[in-house]
């Protein structure tokens, strides 16, 4: 069975007469396809009856059972068709992330039929699994020790329902967009100790994760951050047993702002072409660089972080002071030795959450990995000034991506990549940026480590070149990758604009769609769900 993407017709997805397993259509004369800002839900999509999925901006698609067109031919339009052919990638697997606020910040699933109907979709369509943002602020939220999994207990049974994979992601980190915080009790921490937080020199602090500074000090309660973190995987482990290995699959743990390791940069930023500014200004980073200072002889440098970078909106950071390309501060022993220390602290903080998650899932027949971020702004200057401030000592005469592969290879950890369809031909050729050539870089300390890789997308793609650029590098043998993961979900995945192209995308990547025998059949529980629903979610 294939998908075939029409105009005016549908997405088929479906047998003739079974209405639960439904076909997308984009019948863009039809009064319910509305494509323009509005509040009409009622023009929505539809399964049946009146199906909504909403978001800020709202996009409608409509949803019917049908198994061939018209004429039985399958039509492609013109955006879809633009995705060239290829042979499917051996041995590919390929994840949609589910939403972030899958469960949401009251621990209750958002919209439960939503997801339901969204996972039957990618089922059909012959996706591999999904991924799931688990927060460490919603399972442990009011007490240290007090955890609630019920709401993600049933979203992974849903999965397991579907005989899909799932990839969980262990979020030590908050949703800002979709309301999940911290634990409430860190919080109250914070207002007490606000040393927690990381820090710039203006004082101004990132309340969405914690400073890596702490990972080893009694701050919470009389616990370390680390021997918290411990205390959620076990029970996580625990609770979950029963899926690990089975349906559970992967778990990703989460190593710093937004699960990536890196330090905070540009949390204050509204200039994307700035450098940032570096993260050393909480008091327990000051106290461990007047340390480092002290012990290296030259107590005056462990005052404070370089008197000379650029500030977060500084529209050419290398044109003077730190970054400045020639005879700037970052090339001189002072320079050396702060960039040493702020990069080594980011290593050891990896290392050290990197190597709490493999031992507590080492009995466990699961793939354990994490992210590095695809700071690729400035790359093609002489002092990486973005990747720097990020916290990789990476410049035109130091490669900083090997100690970072080192540590995925010491605990036996995969590196997920985001960014892959990132092109350099997209890029502000004023930033000199350069995802391609940063992504080479990483991959090869990888490939020199035996560290294996999984690939992400950095947002949903609106046309074809982003889905092109993927695929090129899931196609290229230096990258090697053997999983990827679509980024995310969402009313807009599924809108007219977009679910076309990645349903093509999908066909150019795997073998033809398994046969729709092998699933539940129209009694099955899961397929009564389908019919006449009203659901809504927001985009992730």
């Amino acid at each position: 069975m294939e998908v075939s993407v029409m105009g005016s017709l549908q997405v088929n997805l479906g047998r003739n007469n079974d209405v639960g397993f439904f076909s997308f259509s984009k019948n863009l004369n039809a009064r319910e396809c509305n494509l323009k800002n509005s509040h009409n839900y009622s023009k929505g999509c539809n399964f049946g009856r009146s199906l909504v999925w909403p978001s800020k901006s709202v996009f409608g698609f409509t949803l019917r059972a049908s198994a061939t067109s018209e004429n039985g031919v399958s039509v492609v339009p013109d955006k879809a068709s633009n995705i060239s052919r290829t042979v499917p990638v051996d041995g590919l697997k390929l994840y949609v992330g589910l939403p972030l606020d899958t469960v949401s910040n009251c621990n209750t699933i958002s919209h439960t039929r939503a997801i339901a109907t969204g996972l039957k979709a990618l089922k059909l369509l012959g996706i591999d699994g999904v991924e799931l943002p688990v927060y460490w602020g919603v399972a442990e939220k009011e007490a240290m020790g007090k955890y609630q999994w019920t709401s993600y207990l049933a979203v992974v049974e849903m999965v397991q329902k579907l005989g899909l994979k799932l990839h969980v992601s262990l979020c030590f980190h908050s949703s800002e967009e979709h309301k999940i915080q911290l634990p409430a009790w860190v919080s109250r921490v914070g207002e007490s100790e606000p040393g927690i937080y990381f820090t710039d020199r203006s004082g101004l602090q990132y309340k969405n994760c914690l400073s890596l500074a702490v990972d080893d000090l009694p701050v919470l309660d009389g616990k370390t951050p680390v021997e918290v973190y411990k205390a959620f995987c076990n029970n996580f482990k625990s609770t979950f047993s029963g899926f690990l290995g089975s349906t559970i699959t992967a778990i990703s743990i989460g190593l710093g702002p937004e699960g990536e390791l890196r330090y905070p940069s540009h949390h204050h930023s509204v200039n994307s072409n700035g450098a940032g500014e570096f993260q050393c200004y909480d008091k327990f980073m000051l106290s461990d660089l007047k340390h480092h200072a002290e012990m290296h002889g030259n107590p005056l440098w462990g005052l404070g972080g370089p008197h000379d970078s650029p500030s977060y909106d500084d529209h050419n950071p290398i044109s003077r002071g730190f970054f400045m390309e020639n005879g700037g501060s970052w090339e001189s022993l002072y320079g050396d030795f702060f960039l040493c220390w702020y990069s080594n602290l980011l290593v050891s903080h990896g290392d050290r959450i990197l190597s709490l998650a493999a031992s507590t899932f080492k009995d466990m027949p699961i793939t354990i990995s994490g992210k590095v971020p695809l700071t690729h702004s400035w790359y093609r200057s002489r002092s990486h000034p973005s990747e720097l401030a990020a916290g990789f000592y990476n410049t035109d005469n130091r490669g900083g991506y090997n100690a970072i592969a080192e540590i995925f290879s010491r605990n036996s950890c995969k590196m997920i990549l985001p960014g892959m369809d990132l092109s350099d031909d997209h890029q502000s050729a004023a930033s000199l940026s350069s995802p391609e050539m940063l992504l080479k870089q990483i991959t090869s300390s990888c490939r020199d480590h035996g560290v294996k890789i999984s690939g992400q997308n950095s947002s949903a793609l609106g046309d074809s070149s982003g889905f092109e650029q993927i695929k090129k590098v899931l196609l290229d043998e230096n990258v090697a990758t053997d999983l990827f993961t679509y980024q995310r979900m969402g009313a807009y995945f599924f809108s007219p604009q977009h679910f076309p192209l990645f349903t093509q995308f999908t066909r150019c990547l795997k073998q033809p769609i398994q046969s729709l025998d092998d699933l539940p059949a129209e009694g099955d529980e899961t397929v009564k769900s389908l019919h006449g629903m009203d659901l809504k979610m927001q985009v992730a």
